[in-house]
């Protein structure tokens, strides 16, 4: 285990090196696009969690506008997500500066998605298995459904990959990603842009009645 947890590291380390290196001019030709499109910062910056729950800072390209309403407070994403946002996300271009936070150590390719402090509370103590491995750009559930399926079904995804986990079944998922972004499947939640909020196992509230 522990020699194949340093392969997957070194593996992860020269690929993203080289994936920026590669996608150099793809990464400033859409910051500028950016910078033109939308004021501001054109990276999203947001703490998430990651191995062991270690907190850690996500970037990706910014998709969405920061308007707020009259009571300071952000609009829904369907109003603040702009053209240009859509087909990123469509592209999954977006996610391409998480090759710096996969180069820093902070997530590998493959594993779950990334996910918000404030959902960790929230976690059966089944679910809060996810977070034995580091989490990735692209995973087990985001090849089987990605937004289009409901949180419980996502962490059932995420525990079966930690249990399953070896560098064949990265190397399957990595390729099944890449036939996925043509298919442009699962991209968003019915009813929504993303993904709703997490609010809660059912299985969990459940268990705390009893």
């Amino acid at each position: 285990m522990v020699q194949s947890y340093k392969f997957k590291r070194a593996s992860d380390f020269f690929l993203s090196f080289f994936g920026l290196v590669f996608c150099a001019p793809l990464l400033v030709f859409i910051s500028f696009v950016l910078l033109v499109t939308l004021p501001g910062n054109m990276l999203f910056k947001q703490q998430r969690v990651g191995m062991n729950t270690r907190k850690f800072v996500l970037y990706k390209f910014r998709t969405m506008k920061t308007q707020c309403d009259m009571k300071g407070n952000l609009l829904s994403d369907e109003e603040r997500l702009t053209a240009v946002g859509i087909f990123l996300r469509k592209m999954s271009l977006d996610e391409l500066p998480e090759l710096w936070n996969v180069l820093k150590g902070d997530m590998s390719f493959v594993g779950p998605r990334p996910l918000l402090p404030e959902y960790v509370p929230l976690y059966s103590p089944e679910q809060t298995r996810r977070h034995v491995v580091k989490p990735g750009i692209t995973g087990w559930a985001q090849i089987n459904g990605r937004n289009a399926i409901s949180w419980e079904e996502r962490f059932k995804l995420d525990v079966w990959y930690v249990d399953h986990q070896s560098i064949l079944l990265d190397i399957k998922i990595l390729f099944i990603t890449i036939v996925r972004l043509f298919q442009r499947k699962g991209i968003n939640a019915e009813g929504h842009v993303t993904m709703p909020k997490f609010t809660g196992s059912i299985k969990r509230g459940v268990d705390e009645a009893k």
